[in-house]
């Protein structure tokens, strides 16, 4: 991280000769830019912010329709889940492999939409389930995976936020993750409400009714309330002022934890404009770590199970690299620099909720350093690729 210096240069001072407005006007323009900045950055704050009522409302009116979802699934008993998603909800059909494989002990994997758009080849994807995952819906080559796969004779499901959207017609099956509306083009309450959609299916296929079990139903009743204290007492904004001077990051996390870790490296990419790195906490020992030192910040997702444990040896081999190590988790770990505080929950549930502060420290970092969060440079709500 790089610190400011005394004697460099800052916005006030007069450049090329030029004279300098007096200094009540400067307080005026840095007022007008600070009170521009806080509405650009209102968009993505408010879709932050509502992200407890988007999990409620799927608590409370969209189980029904993925336990049914589920059942059909679990009657068919597929060999295998195949994802196939871009971007931010690539992020969220991870996190599904993840829970399918352990939860379903069934093989997972993300399909390669140019494998179809591309090079035109059909693989054969008869004993699986094709779960496509996209916020709008709107993207071609995910649309035309799907009709590949539904050709092959698998069974296939669209989770968007668009019901009448073209991917959600071409599949045999679709769930509206009912996050509403979302303001700023960097995604934050859909990719939540994709998680939250894709939990709730895995553990309706694993039931083999649909219907989640009573014990798993009663700790998800809790995430709402245990989502508006995070938003609540992150210390995210406090952390932003510290890493305003940074020039790269790296995130990393194991598990459930691991597209955390990507969704934050896109996040700060895309709002700050910073190279942002993520890694599997293993694959961060296998040559990355190298690079790491105190210049370079490191967000380390540790939550309270088995993923969190097997972080503790990469957070030592970080501390021998003097790193500037900000945890994201329950518990205050040796060699941190700082700690974005989360619960102590099933991995699972940590997943909904370790992003909700790494999402506000992509906001007010990108506030920080001057830039619109809402509407990044060269970048549009919908993205259309074949």
């Amino acid at each position: 991280m790089n610190e400011p210096r005394v004697g460099e240069a800052d916005a006030t001072a007069p450049a090329d000769g030029q004279p300098q407005a007096p200094a009540h006007e400067q307080g005026r323009e840095s007022e007008a830019t600070a009170r521009e900045q806080r509405r650009e950055g209102e968009g993505m704050a408010a879709d932050i912010a509502e992200q407890p009522a988007v999990m409620a409302g799927m608590l409370d009116h969209g189980r029904d329709d993925i336990a049914t979802v589920a059942a059909r699934v679990a009657e068919r008993r597929p060999r295998s889940i195949v994802f196939t998603a871009r971007g931010t909800s690539d992020h969220a059909a991870l996190y599904a492999a993840y829970l399918t494989e352990i939860r379903l002990g069934l093989p997972a994997s993300l399909a390669s939409p140019s494998v179809v758009t591309v090079y035109d080849s059909r693989p054969d994807w008869s004993d699986s389930l094709v779960i496509a995952v996209s916020q709008s819906g709107g993207s071609p080559d995910l649309a035309q995976v799907v009709a590949a796969a539904r050709a092959s004779g698998a069974l296939t499901l669209a989770v968007t936020n668009n019901p009448e959207s073209r991917l959600a017609g071409e599949a045999e099956l679709h769930l509206d993750i009912r996050a509403g509306h979302e303001r700023a083009v960097a995604a934050t309450k859909t990719y939540t409400a994709e998680l939250l959609t894709l939990l709730l299916l895995i553990e309706g296929i694993r039931t083999g009714t649909g219907r989640i079990d009573p014990a798993e139903a009663a700790a998800l009743d809790k995430l709402p309330e245990l989502a508006h204290d995070v938003l609540d007492g992150s210390g995210a904004a406090e952390l932003a002022g510290r890493y305003r001077f940074a020039d790269r990051f790296v995130t990393t996390g194991r598990g459930y934890a691991y597209p955390t870790a990507r969704e934050t490296a896109l996040k700060l990419m895309e709002t700050s404009y910073l190279p942002s790195l993520a890694f599997s906490g293993a694959d961060l020992l296998h040559g990355p770590l190298a690079m790491t030192d105190p210049g370079v910040p490191v967000l380390a997702v540790v939550g309270s199970g088995p993923g969190g444990h097997a972080m503790w040896n990469v957070l030592t081999q970080l501390g021998r690299q003097r790193a500037d190590v900000v945890v994201v988790g329950a518990a205050d770990l040796p060699g941190q620099t700082a700690r974005l505080r989360t619960p102590a929950v099933d991995e699972r549930l940590a997943a909904i909720l370790d992003i909700l502060p790494l999402q506000q420290l992509a906001l007010h970092l990108a506030i920080e350093r001057g830039e619109n969060p809402d509407a990044p440079r060269g970048l549009k709500k919908v993205t259309e690729t074949t």
